[in-house]
């Protein structure tokens, strides 16, 4: 079988694999205060161009999210999200197990705007009951959108006015950074995205890392004591140098950026391919997520052809959405055969 089911399914980059063998039996301090976290901190920095950065390193997305938002949130505060966020869809609850509330507003394309987010405030903070109801405390999105949609550096920059405007920090989940910087339809860089946020994530474990995320924070009020909540949330590896060493060769030459730009060129190889043969998409994604609306007939033909995919959901007319996952580890051959294989669908 051929898996486009996620961009998790392999292990992770050879340059990785092979400075994890090269650097195995060193000895280092733990809990990421070694010189390889080091370096990969100042590349970090240097990438972001926020030489100001705070930057920690943590195992996985979830993780991430939940230790994020619990050191920023006070215990009658909750977070905005979209409804389709995926704290609010995928995480089983976790934030909620940290006592906040997840504040979901209602989304099309797996993104939010600045009027919803403004209008949420004002129904608050202008509530004679206002004390009866969670206070927004914070913002997190996705850049990808869980569907694989981009915010722009408009939307992105009137989202961060609002919030600014309140006094709501603003997180971006970034575990498909890569693909969605590497986009066609990308207007942001990554100086951009930690300019227009408070605190981020550049994922790793879906972009080529073994495991590991790398949690950048841009405002200041933020930066105190979030070791602390590493280490209360489970966060803090004692062997950290695994972290460090996996961004510092991702972070080098370029690597991040040019395995991500090839998934993405993959995914929209697939997308034409499903379009000239007059299948319609779900969403507007631009990124190394695709979702082709198939029906019965054909789920039956690709899954014979050898190929596992995600169901996402139901259509209209008895068809249902599909996504196929490309990532960094993607074949070539793979992807010219299922090319083939929806050419002769």
């Amino acid at each position: 079988m051929i898996y486009f089911q996620c961009d998790y399914a392999e292990g992770c980059h050879p340059a990785i694999l092979e400075a994890l063998q090269r650097t195995n039996m060193e000895q280092t301090p733990g809990y990421g205060l070694d010189d390889h976290c080091e370096r990969a901190r100042a590349k970090v920095r240097a990438a972001c161009g926020r030489p100001d950065a705070d930057v920690h390193f943590l195992v996985g997305g979830t993780q991430a999210n939940t230790t994020v938002i619990s050191s920023i949130l006070r215990h009658h505060q909750g977070v905005i999200s979209a409804d389709a966020g995926h704290i609010a869809t995928h995480e089983t609850g976790a934030i909620e197990a940290t006592g906040h509330k997840v504040l979901a507003l209602p989304s099309v394309d797996g993104t939010i705007t600045a009027e919803q987010v403004e209008a949420l405030c004002k129904e608050h903070f202008n509530s004679p009951i206002k004390e009866h109801t969670v206070q927004p405390g914070m913002v997190y999105i996705s850049f990808p959108t869980e569907s694989g949609t981009l915010y722009s550096k408009a939307r992105l920059a009137a989202l961060k006015a609002v919030c600014d405007a309140y006094g709501l920090p603003l997180f971006i989940d970034g575990a498909r950074l890569g693909y969605g910087l590497m986009s066609p339809a990308c207007d942001l860089t990554l100086e951009d995205i930690a300019s227009l946020c408070d605190v981020f994530y550049i994922g790793g474990t879906k972009c080529g890392a073994l495991f590991g995320e790398a949690v950048v924070i841009t405002g200041e009020a933020l930066k105190k004591d979030f070791r602390y909540a590493i280490k209360q949330r489970g966060g803090m590896l004692a062997k950290g140098r695994l972290l460090g060493i996996q961004f510092d060769t991702l972070l080098s030459n370029g690597l991040y950026f040019d395995i991500c730009r090839r998934a993405v060129e993959q995914a929209l190889a697939l997308r034409q391919a499903f379009m000239d043969k007059d299948v319609a998409m779900w969403g507007n994604s631009f990124t190394n997520q695709q979702f082709p609306i198939l029906s019965a007939t054909q789920m039956k033909y690709l899954t014979q052809c050898g190929y596992v995919y995600e169901v996402w959901g139901p259509a209209d007319a008895g068809r249902t959405i599909v996504r196929f996952c490309t990532s960094w580890a993607t074949r070539p051959e793979n992807i010219e055969k299922l090319i083939a294989d929806i050419k002769a669908m």
